[in-house]
């Protein structure tokens, strides 16, 4: 892993993230973008300035002190909505459109599958969801879900 990188990040007077790096300049507005934000996201982060582009390149969220490394991941989660499914519980119909009843990382909720195609698979055992809306929901490991959420999940694959 590389050493810790060298800058300070605070947030300005109107709450958004200002970036000092080491040429002394002071730039607002200053947003983190994760490159992969499924696959590892605590690698691969950008932080941009207010016209994209790139102040530095973050390898591991780890070589950021713990200051910065808070107000990064504030500002990461204040932008990014992305359940994580940690449980199925029902399914409507196992034709499509269905209503499914699942517990996530953020409490238990509904949405309906319009259909199959919108179960992709990212990687050997993720999955990502679309709900009707748009809302993206992920599983993170499909053998870590219990039997009976696989077992419907099954009937969609």
């Amino acid at each position: 892993m590389s050493a810790t990188l060298s800058f300070e990040l605070k947030r300005d007077a109107f709450g958004r993230l200002a970036f000092l790096g080491e040429d002394g300049q002071w730039h607002g507005g200053v947003v983190p973008v994760r490159a992969f934000p499924i696959a590892a996201p605590d690698h691969g982060i950008s932080l941009m300035d207010a016209d994209g582009h790139e102040l530095v390149w973050i390898e591991s969220l780890q070589q950021v002190p713990a200051d910065a490394r808070r107000l990064i991941e504030e500002e990461l989660a204040g932008r990014e909505f992305l359940p994580v499914i940690s449980r199925i519980d029902s399914v409507s119909s196992f034709a499509t459109p269905s209503t499914w009843q699942v517990e996530t990382d953020r409490g238990a909720t509904s949405f309906v599958l319009e259909g199959e195609e919108n179960i992709r698979r990212i990687g050997q055992s993720a999955l990502l969801i679309a709900d009707s809306h748009g809302i993206q929901f992920l599983i993170r490991d499909l053998t870590a879900l219990d039997r009976h959420s696989r077992k419907l999940l099954d009937r969609f694959l």
